[in-house]
C-alpha cells in the first residue's frame, strides 16, 4: 500500500479546535461552500465561562452569519468600568461610544460563553459541507506543497490520515498545530498571577455590589469586578508573592478574597481558576499551508476584554482570503498579509492593554499615588473618560490602500437603512462581501458600477441621509446620518470595504477611486 492510499479523506480545510474561533472559522467556510473537517479532542463544550466580553465588531459578524438572534439572549451591555485609585478615589472611567452606535450594535457587551459557543457550533454543523469529529486528536502533520496531511487519533485509539488544502490551528494557547508547524511565540513581556472567580449572585448579594464594572487599583491587592449577564458577576484578583495558585482556587480561600463584597450565603461559586496573564504573539501565523488563529497565535492580558474578540477577528480576516484562494480568484500570496495585518494589530492592542494592566497591577504605594495623580491630571483634575473603542486600533498595514489614503484600515460603519418605513442594517442589504459604498450626494450607483466592474463580485450601493438631495434617485436612505457624517469627516465620496468590514481606502473623488480600484486589483491578483 502506498503512502497516498492511506489518506482516508480530503477536504478543502481542516480546522483543529472547535472552540469559538474554530467554530466561527468552520461556519464562515461552510457558508462559502468549502468542504471542511473540524476536530476537537474534547467531546463537549466546557460548561464554565472563560471569555466574558465581545464587542460590536464581533456581533456584526454573528449577524452576518445569521446567528445574532441565537446569541443575543445570552448577551448584555458591558457597563462602564470605573477605575478607583489607591485611596479608593475615582480616577478613570472606560465607557462605550454614544448612540447612534457606529456599527449598529451596542459597542461593548458581556456574554455567557457556554450557550454562545453552542450556538456557534450548531451554526457550523448546519452546513452539509462541514464535518465535525469530536474526541479526535491531531498527533502529526505533514505540510506538503499542495496540501497538508494530518494524522488523527480517534477516541477509540484508531489512527487515520486526512488531507486538506489548508489547515487552521484554533487549538488554544498550548497549540499542537503551532508546535508541529515549528512556529514560535514572542514574549511581549507581561506575566502576572491572577485568580478569576465567577459567581451566580442571588438578589441579596446583588444589592451589596457596585452597579457598574470596576477596577480597584489598590496596591495592597489589585482587583477587577465585571458585571456579566443576568446574575453572573466576575472578579479577577491579583495573587501576591508566596500565594500558591492551586491553594487559592479552593473555596475557603476564594470566599476570603471575596469577603469585601460577598459572603457564601450571597451566591453560588461557579468557577475559580488561577491564571498567569501573559502577553505573547506568534512570530509567524502561516507556514506553508498551515495557519494559526486565536489563542494559538496570541495571548494577552484581559483588562479590556478583547481576548476572544481578537481570535474572531483572526478567523474573519482569514476566511475571506482562503475563500478567494480556494476558488482560484487569488493566489496563495494573499495569505502573507494575514500575518502582517493581524500580528501588528495584536501587538498594538496588547501594548495598550499592557499599559492599562501595568497601571492596575502597581504594587508600590508611592508609585500608585503618582499613577493616580498622573491619570487625574490627564483629565484636567477630573476622572478621565475614554472608550473601549478608542483603545482598539485600526489595521495599520497589509491589504489596505497606501499611507495617506483617507480611512484606510478603519472599521466601516453600518448605518440603519430605511426600507418601506422600517429600518434594517446596511449589511442586510449588501452582505459581507467586497463593497463599494458611495455618498449619494456626490456620486451615483451607475458611476460606481462602471468602476467596480473591474473587481469580481463587488457589491455597489449609494447611501444618503433621509432628507438629503442626491445625485442618484436609486440611493438608499439612512436613518441617523452615521454614514453621511463619516464621509464628511474623511472628506470622501466613496469607500472600498473588505468582507471583514475594514476599509481598504476611501476616495476624495472618482479619479482617486479609480486609482484605488486599480491598486486593489493588484493586491487581489
Amino acid at each position: 500500500m502506498t503512502h497516498e492510499t492511506s489518506i482516508a479523506d480530503r477536504y478543502d480545510v481542516l480546522v483543529v479546535g472547535f472552540g469559538p474561533a474554530g467554530a466561527v472559522a468552520a461556519g464562515m467556510l461552510g457558508a462559502r461552500g468549502h468542504s471542511t473537517l473540524v476536530i476537537d479532542r474534547l467531546t463537549t463544550i466546557y460548561d464554565k465561562p472563560r471569555a466574558i466580553a465581545i464587542d460590536h465588531e464581533i456581533l456584526r459578524h454573528f449577524d452576518n452569519m445569521g446567528i445574532a438572534e441565537a446569541v443575543l439572549p445570552h448577551v448584555a451591555p458591558f457597563t462602564a468600568s470605573q477605575h478607583f485609585g489607591a485611596k479608593g478615589q475615582l480616577i478613570r472611567r472606560i465607557d462605550m461610544v454614544p448612540e447612534p452606535y457606529p456599527l449598529g450594535y451596542t459597542p461593548s457587551m458581556v456574554f455567557t460563553q457556554p450557550p454562545v459557543e453552542a450556538a456557534l457550533r450548531a451554526h457550523a454543523e448546519g452546513f452539509d459541507c462541514v464535518t465535525v469529529s469530536l474526541g479526535v486528536e491531531m498527533i502529526d502533520l505533514d505540510s506538503r506543497k499542495d496540501e497538508v496531511v494530518a494524522t488523527l487519533k480517534e477516541a477509540s485509539g484508531e489512527i487515520r490520515k486526512v488531507a486538506a488544502r489548508y489547515l487552521i490551528g484554533c487549538d488554544g494557547a498550548s497549540s499542537r498545530v503551532r508546535e508541529l508547524a515549528g512556529i514560535t511565540l514572542e514574549d511581549l513581556v507581561f506575566d502576572e498571577p491572577w485568580l478569576v472567580i465567577d459567581v451566580l449572585v442571588n438578589d441579596a448579594g446583588l444589592a451589596k455590589l457596585p452597579q457598574t464594572s470596576a477596577q480597584f487599583c489598590d496596591p495592597a491587592r489589585p482587583a477587577s469586578f465585571i458585571m456579566g449577564p443576568k446574575n453572573h458577576r466576575r472578579w479577577e484578583i491579583m495573587l501576591l508573592p508566596g500565594e500558591d495558585p492551586r491553594q487559592m482556587e479552593k473555596p475557603d480561600n476564594v470566599w476570603r478574597l471575596l469577603s469585601p463584597w460577598l459572603t457564601p450565603e450571597d451566591g453560588e461559586l461557579w468557577r475559580a481558576a488561577a491564571y498567569r496573564f501573559h502577553a505573547l504573539v506568534a512570530d509567524d501565523w502561516a507556514k506553508g499551508r498551515v495557519v494559526i488563529a486565536g489563542d494559538a497565535a496570541h495571548q494577552q492580558p484581559p483588562f479590556i476584554g478583547q481576548g476572544m474578540c481578537q481570535g474572531l477577528r483572526d478567523v474573519s480576516n482569514l476566511t475571506w482570503r482562503l475563500d478567494r484562494i480556494l476558488k482560484g480568484q487569488s493566489d496563495e500570496n494573499l495569505l502573507a498579509s494575514y500575518t502582517e495585518e493581524r500580528k501588528r494589530h495584536v501587538e498594538t492592542l496588547t501594548g495598550r492593554i499592557k499599559a492599562i494592566g501595568q497601571a492596575i497591577c502597581e504594587r508600590n504605594p508611592e508609585a500608585a499615588a503618582a499613577r493616580d495623580a498622573r491619570i487625574l491630571a490627564e483629565g484636567g483634575g477630573q476622572p478621565l473618560v475614554i472608550t473601549r473603542q478608542d483603545i482598539v486600533p485600526p489595521l495599520e498595514q497589509g491589504l489596505i490602500a497606501a499611507e495617506g489614503t483617507p480611512a484606510r484600515g478603519l472599521l466601516f460603519p453600518q448605518p440603519a437603512i430605511l426600507d418601506k418605513g422600517e429600518s434594517r442594517l446596511l449589511d442586510h442589504l449588501t452582505g459581507a462581501t467586497w463593497r463599494l459604498v458611495l455618498d449619494a450626494r456626490r456620486a451615483t450607483q451607475t458611476q460606481g458600477r462602471a468602476l467596480a466592474a473591474e473587481v469580481q463580485g463587488m457589491t455597489v450601493v449609494a447611501v444618503a441621509a433621509e432628507d438629503a438631495d442626491t445625485a442618484d434617485e436609486t440611493a438608499v436612505r439612512e436613518k441617523d446620518g452615521v454614514l453621511t457624517g463619516w464621509f464628511e469627516r474623511h472628506g470622501a465620496v466613496a469607500a472600498l470595504v473588505r468582507p471583514d468590514h475594514y476599509v481598504f481606502g476611501a476616495a476624495a473623488d472618482l479619479d482617486a477611486l479609480r486609482q484605488q480600484i486599480q491598486d486593489l486589483r493588484a493586491h487581489l491578483a
